[in-house]
């Protein structure tokens, strides 16, 4: 496609991370307990005027999927080397923040576990799951539930979309509709025939599996997308109605006794990114060029947004001894503001210079190599 950066997609990440936020806020108000505790987030801060935030802030991830899918093709179906650059390339992209983080949860869940004698959230900090984080391998079936820096399970299951694109990318360059569209309608029907049923105990490898599903579903969607956009299929006119078509049928599926739920996230899904699509291809002049800069935040906001929201707790239990403060619309400002900010300095001080270095370092290693092997 002639536009190069797609602005509106990328300010939507920053506000899908955003959202992934008022998610988590109702972590804050968990006491120290080894089980699942429930919590009203009715005490939440603002809820009344944003209930829809905290309530389903979490369909925010389904969003960053579709989203990858469509930029992946974007970048990669026109690159003709792009193949083999692919894994240094998203290793040197991701893996430096994910390591950094991994380590700072590790120590805050092991001050919180010595304060506490439980850990926060995520309980199963053992060395098999560190394992697993390191290798961003943690929702690929061998856990037994999230760790360390939990909101990364959605970045691991997003690594096997990786694999299975990089397998299928020659193919897809040829006919990117024709393939990612079938990937995706199959693997949706996975879903909702309940071949991998995520709420039946028996079943409990099929449930890990189920997340891995749904995130190949979404990413090729988001291919899916692409494609369609690339034949010329979805102007911005087009999609101008399609958004809201889809938001409407999202509303009317979500009525429905089985598998509503998911309906309504996989219609609504689509319609923000039918949505931002169609503002993207409007501005033609690059008016929105802003929306790039503005997303570059995102990745640094969802991976320290549980460092410093246990950070925080840590330094309440303290400091006051009650986390009802939490309740307080300045400990939510706190929060996000504190989020974003660490979003736009780690992507200038570590994401960025992180990425140059282990590019260099491939680079070196490259040119030290021997051009053939001796006899």
């Amino acid at each position: 496609m002639p536009k190069r950066h797609f602005n509106v997609l990328d300010l939507s990440r920053l506000l899908a991370a955003c959202a992934v936020l008022f998610w988590h806020y109702q972590h804050f108000f968990v006491p120290p307990v080894d089980f699942e505790f429930h919590v009203r987030r009715s005490i939440s801060p603002f809820y009344h005027q944003i209930a829809w935030l905290y309530d389903y802030g979490h369909v925010a991830v389904e969003y960053f999927w579709a989203v990858s899918g469509f930029v992946f093709a974007h970048v990669y179906l026109a690159d003709a080397g792009g193949r083999g650059r692919f894994w240094l390339a998203r290793l040197a992209r991701l893996w430096p923040l994910h390591l950094i983080t991994l380590i700072a949860v590790a120590v805050l869940q092991a001050w919180y576990t010595a304060v506490n004698g439980t850990a926060f959230i995520y309980h199963h900090q053992t060395a098999w799951h560190f394992l697993l984080n390191l290798a961003m391998a943690q929702t690929w079936g061998w856990q037994v539930n999230q760790s360390y820096n939990g909101p990364t399970w959605s970045l691991s299951t997003e690594i096997v979309a990786y694999a299975a694109f990089w397998v299928m990318l020659p193919a897809l360059r040829r006919t990117p509709l024709a393939l990612s569209l079938p990937v995706a309608l199959v693997l949706f029907a996975v879903i909702f025939a309940n071949i991998l049923p995520p709420d039946q105990p028996a079943e409990a490898l099929a449930a890990k599996l189920s997340t891995v599903v749904n995130c190949v579903a979404y990413f090729f969607g988001g291919a899916a997308v692409y494609g369609a956009a690339l034949r010329g299929w979805l102007t911005a006119g087009r999609l101008a109605l399609i958004a809201p078509a889809l938001a409407l049928a999202g509303w009317a599926l979500s009525g429905m006794k089985l598998h509503g739920h998911d309906a309504a996230i996989l219609a609504g899904t689509f319609a923000v990114l039918s949505g931002a699509l169609a503002i993207d291809l409007a501005d033609r002049s690059g008016a929105l060029r802003l929306g790039k800069v503005l997303g570059d935040a995102s990745y640094g906001i969802y991976l320290w947004h549980f460092p410093l929201q246990l950070a925080m707790v840590l330094l309440v239990d303290a400091t006051l001894g009650t986390r009802m403060v939490f309740r307080q619309p300045v400990f939510l400002i706190m929060f996000v503001v504190g989020a974003i900010i660490a979003g736009f300095a780690s992507h200038r001080w570590i994401e960025r210079p992180a990425q140059r270095a282990v590019m260099r370092w491939a680079e070196r290693f490259r040119a030290d190599r021997p051009a053939t092997l001796p006899l």
